[in-house]
């Protein structure tokens, strides 16, 4: 296994030949690309059935105490990725922490010159919890991220 896995040469994501099997596919959309921050994100997404757009895997997060800062990760892959021109989206998901936020920050900073709708996935309240155990930042997330019912 570890002889025939490598990394796709696009997007950053496990696969077996120099291209993973989701940037092969003609049929997702080319104008979105989600940027999460492992591999495993991209499974963990792909089993929603949600999102048909393009992957962008960074390798990690920014992580100052870690040594982990923002030329260690694909950035600089993602920006010559979206220089073409046919990006439309950039969808930031990376994870809802410290870490992960600091890489949204930045990367929304940096998108913020080019012509591109940049969006960060919605954090708040999981379905079959319980309000009392949430903590304060999701539950200020799930305040600003609410919307219209009806």
């Amino acid at each position: 296994m570890r002889d025939k896995v490598k990394f796709c040469e696009i997007c950053g994501n496990v696969a077996e030949q120099s291209t993973c099997s989701i940037c092969r596919d003609p049929r997702r959309d080319a104008g979105v690309i989600c940027v999460v921050e492992e591999a495993k994100d991209v499974v963990a997404i792909e089993r929603t059935r949600e999102f048909r757009g393009l992957y962008h895997v960074l390798g990690g997060a920014i992580s100052p105490i870690d040594g982990i800062g923002p030329d260690e990760l694909r950035i600089r892959q993602l920006m010559q990725r979206l220089a073409d021109g046919t990006v439309t989206e950039v969808i930031i998901a990376t994870d809802p922490n410290l870490e992960g936020e600091a890489t949204a920050t930045y990367l929304s900073r940096l998108l913020t010159t080019l012509e591109i709708r940049v969006t960060r996935l919605a954090s708040g309240l999981p379905v079959g919890g319980d309000l009392e155990y949430a903590d304060e930042v999701t539950l200020g997330r799930a305040f600003e991220g609410r919307r219209v019912v009806g």
